[in-house]
């Protein structure tokens, strides 16, 4: 038992990793439980459904056009300056919306101001941050465990943050409280980003243009067939899946007749399930498995997405949320781990760029798309809609996956994270 908890916790015996992770999910906390009492602000005041997909949109469409170059940020300078950089302007963001909140004269507009605010600073924030995972870590054999803890103090932030701001302080203080907790709580995450002790990028001695450098990150990863399926699965979780999560506030008040508790406990539940399922991975020992583990997931997501749409009691619809945090998060978190493994090093910044473009980049025309047809057709359709889509997408990549296996398996006997006797 006591060695299976340390194999667990293993990327803790570094002390940089530690004080990362502690200023991670102080930031994710918050963030969570900001964004949320924003669904839910906006939500109050429009009572439009559309309205949500704006807000996603204008928080995550700005990750699109500029992630690739906060990719190449990333490579460049250093990752550590480049987060608390990014930290300290999200603080002052959600200081603002406090202040305009509390004092009762916030508008829709401000709120989306502030949403693309927060959209171009994660641009250059996301691919550094995951980036920075390798640099705090010292031996290539736990970044895998680092990477799925980074992923399980994501998760913990989205149980516990859309809860506090839902079921305790939107119900007793509004949801200005919840933008001037955050703001607070992102004073003491950067101090602990401060206090990292990591080297910055090696610096090529070839000076290359930026669109250069770019071009080399999309060639690398849309030239590798393994890497290259991995984002297009994504992209297509993030283009049908994962946009439901910007109805939950109309589920949660309009098909279940619920209040903002109901909400606080749907986005929960899909927390949770995510926390479970991001354990599970961190206790992994390699990625052995992880493309079947993505594909099974992936088709169970689907299926809790059909279901969920059709549930109309809140007791189903917070056990299907639960599962389907838990699968959606065997598929990103896999994803994401095969990609960070087989990828070089000298690449690591524009290609989790390129991750944070295929993925977060196209969340915003998702949630736009999904936003339009439930003022159209209602939330329910649209979800089964997405369900759809995502399952297709799932088969084409189960049919791909053992083809995909042998190409990931002869690149990690290269790189000597695998010996070549061992089964991919």
């Amino acid at each position: 038992m006591k060695s299976s908890f340390q194999n667990l916790l293993r990327a803790f015996r570094y002390p940089n990793y530690r004080r990362f992770f502690l200023g991670q999910g102080i930031a994710v906390a918050g963030f969570w439980m900001s964004v949320s009492a924003m669904g839910w602000l906006l939500y109050r005041l429009t009572d439009d459904p559309f309205m949500l997909g704006l807000m996603g949109f204008c928080m995550h469409g700005p990750t699109f056009f500029l992630t690739p170059f906060g990719g190449v940020v990333g490579d460049r300078i250093s990752r550590r300056n480049v987060i608390i950089v990014a930290q300290s302007m999200n603080c002052l963001i959600f200081a603002g919306l406090a202040v305009l909140t509390l004092m009762g004269v916030v508008e829709v507009w401000q709120i989306l101001t502030g949403c693309v605010l927060l959209g171009i600073v994660k641009a250059f924030e996301m691919p550094a941050r995951q980036a920075l995972v390798v640099d705090v870590v010292d031996r290539r054999e736990d970044l895998s465990n680092a990477i799925a803890l980074n992923s399980t103090v994501f998760h913990c932030g989205r149980l516990t943050g859309p809860i506090l701001a839902g079921v305790l302080i939107i119900p007793l203080a509004g949801e200005g409280a919840c933008f001037l907790i955050h703001s607070i709580g992102l004073i003491i995450a950067v101090r602990c980003f401060v206090s990292l002790t990591v080297k910055g990028p090696k610096k090529s001695s070839v000076k290359k243009a930026v669109f250069r450098e770019m071009g080399e990150g999309f060639s690398y990863a849309f030239g590798f067939p393994p890497v290259r399926a991995l984002l297009l699965l994504l992209f297509a979780f993030a283009l049908m899946g994962q946009p439901y999560n910007s109805l939950l506030p109309v589920f949660a008040r309009t098909v279940l007749e619920g209040s903002s508790s109901t909400f606080g406990f749907l986005v929960g539940a899909s927390g949770f399930g995510a926390v479970v399922a991001a354990l599970g991975l961190a206790s992994r020992s390699s990625i052995l498995g992880m493309g079947r583990v993505i594909f099974i997931s992936g088709l169970v997501y689907g299926l809790a997405l059909f279901a969920f749409a059709e549930s109309r009691m809140m007791i189903a619809s917070i056990l299907l949320q639960f599962v389907a945090g838990y699968t959606s998060i065997n598929v990103m978190v896999g994803a994401n781990t095969i990609i960070q493994t087989l990828v070089d090093d000298q690449l690591r910044g524009r290609v989790m760029s390129l991750l944070g473009m295929v993925y977060l980049g196209t969340l915003p025309f998702g949630t736009l798309i999904f936003g339009r047809l439930a003022a159209s057709i209602g939330a329910p359709q649209t979800v089964m809609f997405g369900a759809a889509g995502v399952l297709a997408a799932v088969a084409v990549f189960g049919y791909r996956l053992p083809g995909l296996r042998k190409v990931s398996h002869s690149r990690l006997v290269e790189k000597g994270i695998m010996p070549e006797s061992a089964s991919s």
